[in-house]
């Protein structure tokens, strides 16, 4: 049995500067009635900004290991538009929309993937995410991360 690597390609792919991550529905996902559990698109929205940031080169095991850095979800705003179901394919796309001192914020749309180039919008997420400490406070984003991030902003400041 081979051990897992850091050179395995990772989940998703990008669009321009939206990365793109495609979830299959399981039945773990959903409550009985066969409709995905509200809290579980949290779950799909961390794991498509996880994706998303080890795509660009930002690995946050080892951010954590060498500066005591990690990240949290300080807000989130959800928009609820219509049920995911068992077995649909969704795609996770995530965006980076500006920087602030100390948090990113990002603009998340889960959609279902029904045919070849057509999707539904299902859930949409803005949320700000923080830089913390390990005393558990805000922390400036660092210059080298920093430097990592801006060329995936996607809006611009007005």
């Amino acid at each position: 049995m081979s051990t897992p690597s850091s050179n395995v390609p990772v989940a998703g792919h990008l669009q321009g500067k939206t990365h793109v991550l495609p979830l299959r529905v399981y039945y773990e996902d959903t409550d009985a009635g066969g409709i995905v559990y509200h809290a579980n698109y949290l779950r799909f929205a961390e794991r498509g900004r996880t994706e998303m940031l080890r795509m660009i080169g930002v690995h946050q095991n080892k951010m954590h290991a060498e500066t005591g850095l990690a990240f949290a979800v300080y807000k989130a705003d959800v928009h609820y538009m219509k049920p995911a179901k068992l077995d649909d394919v969704l795609l996770v796309e995530t965006e980076l929309l500006d920087l602030t001192g100390a948090s990113m914020k990002v603009r998340q749309i889960i959609r279902r993937s029904m045919a070849p180039e057509r999707t539904e919008d299902l859930v949409q997420f803005h949320s700000q995410v923080v830089c913390m400490n390990a005393e558990g406070r805000a922390a400036r984003l660092p210059a080298s991360l920093r430097q990592v991030l801006e060329p995936y902003i996607t809006q611009q400041r007005v």
